[in-house]
């Protein structure tokens, strides 16, 4: 029996015929709906804290992503989660812990932000989310504070993996201070992606 003459049968039972929509990828029309005015500024450039967080996306074969999108949550500096509405509008002085990035032409992302603090007691980290044509569904990860070995090693997430999956959830602090961090979606360097 074909698929044609089971549908049709199926329709002739009076049984639904369609079937559920598959996921959708996000590329290369993201930016609809998805863009508003600084939305990579977490907290206001150069103002006293500020780090950039920045890195690249890559595909499988090692090559940028050039229409990925990057989403980032994180406590602020004191480890206070934001609670204030409106994480979506910038007024150039609140802390908003939520930022999006959109990868350039060579899959570059780009943040503005605070090293996050500790909430309670566990090694910092940005919740992150990436978006990306391919992916049927958003994938979860997370982003360490390569600082404080202890609370590293203590931490759960990063105690279950072996030591090569660790390093691709911890960040590297560059000369001025920043976040180096990059996003292998799969591949020899895959970074470890959580499920939900």
């Amino acid at each position: 029996m074909t698929s044609n003459t089971r549908a049709r049968r199926i329709a002739a039972a009076g049984e639904p015929t369609l079937s559920p929509t598959a996921g959708q990828t996000i590329g290369p029309f993201f930016a609809f709906g998805l863009k508003y005015d600084k939305m990579h500024e977490v907290v206001f450039p150069h103002t006293p804290g500020a780090i950039v967080l920045s890195g690249t996306v890559f595909d499988g074969a090692g090559a940028p992503i050039p229409d990925a999108c990057v989403e980032i949550w994180g406590a602020d500096s004191d480890g206070t989660i934001s609670r204030a509405r409106g994480s979506r509008r910038r007024d150039d002085h609140t802390f908003t812990g939520f930022g999006r990035s959109f990868t350039t032409d060579e899959g570059h992302y780009e943040f503005w932000t605070r090293n996050p603090g500790s909430v309670s007691g566990e090694a910092p980290f940005f919740a992150a989310v990436v978006y990306a044509r391919g992916l049927p569904n958003k994938l979860h990860t997370r982003i360490y504070l390569p600082e404080n070995e202890e609370l590293l090693a203590a931490d759960p997430l990063l105690a279950s993996l072996d030591a090569a999956e660790r390093a691709t959830l911890v960040a590297t602090r560059t000369p001025d201070g920043g976040l180096a961090h990059d996003i292998h979606l799969q591949g020899e360097k895959e970074t470890v992606f959580l499920a939900f």
